[in-house]
């Protein structure tokens, strides 16, 4: 038999805006995906979503399919693919929180540290689990399905993170986390320079395992299609767009202002908003 790759997607879901945000209009985290890969029996997850009401519905998601959980597997380490992870692991007892290596893991054990706590909760109130559970490295271990071989990668920098993708050789997929996004503002948070050329060059990596369909980590519900090629050119000129628009603005509103005037349909433009606050901090 062979695997099967179902997707949830978690809509956008309202979050505290915080300074400088119009109240008028509802700010909201972008709509995120959780991949379950499945065999005959078993299956892995991609990603575990953030709140502890969407680790519930993962949960009961996954129960209705009769699969066995025998694993979640965290693409990076940011809080929103890993907090959800607790109602899904009370489901299934015998399941494991992994990911690829113990920079994954050290990323995502900063994220409950008080610092970076602090941001989630400004963000989430009490909704998530603020001693979530942490991923364990995979090591050397090799990752399967029953009989069949998913890879799990490093592809390098992302979006503020060590990325790393789940590649499944026989279906032509990847399930990209953060690394592209499918009609939804990338988070370009705090980018600099430097670290949208790396994401270019983390674009280009999974470029090359020529997959035909992306699982992006952010996806608009009414995005049209996975498909690879589309995902992977849009990613691109997101990230070039921004780096331009940062060198001739010359204010976050200008930044804004270009920005959704080339992207003028993309979801989430809170995104949008903090990443532009970001790139003029005084």
């Amino acid at each position: 038999m062979s695997l099967t790759v179902n997707v949830f997607n978690s809509g956008y879901v309202p979050v505290n805006g915080g300074p400088g945000w119009d109240s008028a209009s509802t700010a909201t985290w972008p709509a995120s995906t959780a991949t379950l890969i499945a065999g005959e029996r078993d299956a892995i997850l991609v990603d575990a979503l953030m709140t502890i009401d969407e680790g519930h519905q993962l949960a009961s998601w996954i129960d209705e399919t009769g699969k066995n959980l025998t694993s979640i597997v965290i693409t990076h380490g940011h809080g929103d693919h890993f907090f959800g992870a607790g109602p899904v692991l009370a489901a299934f007892p015998g399941a494991r929180l992994l990911a690829l290596n113990t920079t994954v893991v050290d990323e995502g054990r900063r994220h409950l540290e008080p610092e970076i706590l602090q941001n989630w909760i400004g963000w989430f109130g009490d909704r998530f689990d603020h001693h979530a559970a942490v991923p364990q490295p995979l090591g050397t271990e090799a990752l399967t399905v029953e009989e069949h071989s998913v890879h799990l990668i490093e592809v390098g920098g992302a979006d503020g993170a060590l990325a790393t993708v789940v590649h499944i050789p026989e279906l032509d997929t990847v399930c990209a986390g953060d690394a592209v996004y499918n009609n939804i503002h990338m988070w370009l948070w705090n980018s600099t320079p430097a670290s949208r050329r790396t994401w270019l060059s983390t674009i280009d990596a999974i470029a090359a395992m020529y997959p035909t369909t992306i699982i992006a980590g952010h996806k608009d519900p009414d995005a049209p299609d996975d498909n690879a090629a589309r995902q992977l050119a849009q990613s691109r000129s997101y990230v070039d767009a921004f780096d331009q628009a940062v060198a001739t603005s010359h204010s976050a509103q200008a930044l804004i202002n270009d920005m959704t005037q080339s992207f003028p349909n993309y979801g989430n433009p809170y995104t949008l908003f903090l990443s532009a606050h970001s790139q003029y901090q005084t």
